[in-house]
């Protein structure tokens, strides 16, 4: 007979320990450990019902027969690397009311017109699962419908006929009957994903599941959660905004960090064609502290609006704040105009914002926000049709960016005039209708602007 025994799992890092302790050895994190009850290795290998792998060799694999699954959402494909790999395990997760459970039963509605598609609820009933399909028009597709939070009881009444693709919403309304502890516990996240990721991996189910957020904005429940699953996407938006990011910060079948963009209406998301728009200023006149951004999100460039101000301190201490960029990155900036150009704002207010709420991870916005604050500081509006991106480095100097020909490429699509790169990046051959000015130093950068 199976033993069990008492552990404590970090709830930061999923980390187990025999005894409880203020702080998590692993992680550092204080008063994570929650009490939980772990079954024995008897217990679990009964209910795999003796299956048994064999050695395959890789050149023996047979790949012809793995094809995609579309979702029927353009966006959400170019996420997911092309669409759904049979077999894979996907989370998503994102703010309450973001729109997750919209999207997937849309997705499942698509699906289900050639592949049979199972939508598993554990928060709400059937009936408001139908009021949803009904305002998104697709109440009259043969989609299943499974209200029910028994993990165990959900395999046993898809492992017969399973479907195509399998959602779950959500992961922390689920509980496993082998253990004691309250749906949302750590241990039960750990075993509930591990019986659906063993179910979507024998029955080459596609299995997307629905996570809650914590307040700091990341998956809630333990770290190993996210390393379990093939795929992780985080679904974001701009506080009031229509607009809907998903972003991939984990994929094995594509590139990681890709962007999805969708657009709320009440008739449910509609994809955004053309995202450059989304973060682009409409003004009549150019404006002091704005200039347009050339950012490179994974496969695909974006035309983005950074803005900066810089105010005179009325306190001791001059305020940083940096929205969409690195907030240490703006204090590295500021010393580097200041050492190597002799603008000195360093005591004054400074504040820094990526329009549209995206996050910018990439080195390519230093030059651009250099050029947003001493715009703000001297109240001198840049040009409307210029555009920038660059590294720059401790020493003053402007250093290059990967992609920098797709970056110009999407900028003259956009009719912008005029662009200012590293001079690394300088193309071989001229664009037709784009002055490309290539430059070396920071101060080179400043005289071709602001002379």
């Amino acid at each position: 007979m199976a033993t069990t025994k008492r552990i404590y799992t970090c709830e930061g890092c999923g980390a187990q320990h025999l005894k409880w302790q203020g702080r998590c050895p692993d992680c550092g994190a204080w008063n994570a450990l929650s009490e939980g009850r772990d079954i024995g290795r008897g217990k679990r290998v009964r209910s795999a019902k003796g299956e048994k792998s064999s050695l395959t060799r890789l050149d023996q694999l047979d790949l012809t027969g793995v094809e995609r699954i579309g979702s029927g959402l353009a966006e959400l494909d170019r996420v997911l690397g092309g669409g759904f790999v049979p077999g894979s395990v996907v989370l998503i997760g994102g703010d309450p009311g973001i729109g997750k459970s919209t999207l997937l039963l849309s997705v499942v509605a698509s699906v289900s017109v050639t592949r049979r598609a199972c939508y598993v609820t554990g928060e709400e009933s059937l009936d408001q699962i139908g009021l949803r399909a009904e305002r998104l028009a697709v109440s009259r597709m043969s989609v299943d419908l499974l209200a029910e939070t028994s993990v165990e009881s959900i395999i046993g009444q898809l492992e017969a006929e399973p479907p195509s693709v399998l959602v779950i919403d959500s992961i922390q309304a689920l509980f496993s009957e082998q253990l004691e502890s309250a749906p949302g516990s750590v241990s039960q996240l750990r075993e509930c994903a591990a019986q659906l990721v063993h179910f979507a991996k024998t029955r080459a189910v596609v299995t997307v599941l629905v996570g809650h957020v914590t307040k700091e904005g990341t998956l809630a429940g333990p770290r190993v959660l996210e390393h379990m699953v093939d795929t992780v996407l985080y679904f974001q938006s701009d506080l009031g905004s229509r607009f809907r990011v998903i972003r991939a910060v984990k994929n094995r079948f594509g590139a990681t960090n890709e962007l999805g963009f969708f657009m709320m209406t009440a008739q449910g998301f509609k994809e955004v064609k053309n995202p450059s728009a989304i973060f682009l200023a409409r003004r009549a006149t150019p404006v002091p502290g704005s200039i347009t951004l050339v950012t490179h999100e994974s496969t695909r460039p974006l035309l983005v609006e950074v803005q900066a101000l810089v105010d005179q301190n009325a306190g001791t201490h001059p305020r940083r704040v940096a929205q969409g960029v690195d907030s240490h990155r703006l204090d590295l900036l500021l010393a580097v105009l200041h050492r190597h150009c002799g603008v000195a704002i360093g005591e004054s207010d400074v504040f820094a914002n990526v329009v549209g709420g995206l996050k910018i991870a990439e080195t390519a916005a230093d030059l651009p926000v250099t050029l947003a604050l001493l715009s703000s500081f001297r109240e001198q509006a840049l040009p409307g049709d210029l555009v920038a991106f660059g590294e720059i480095g401790l020493t003053g100097e402007v250093r290059p960016v990967p992609y920098g020909e797709e970056r110009l490429a999407e900028v003259r699509k956009h009719g912008f005039k005029r662009a200012l790169i590293p001079r690394a990046n300088r193309p071989q051959t001229s664009i037709e209708g784009l002055e490309v000015v290539a430059v070396e130093r920071l101060s080179q950068a400043l005289d071709a602007v602001f002379t």
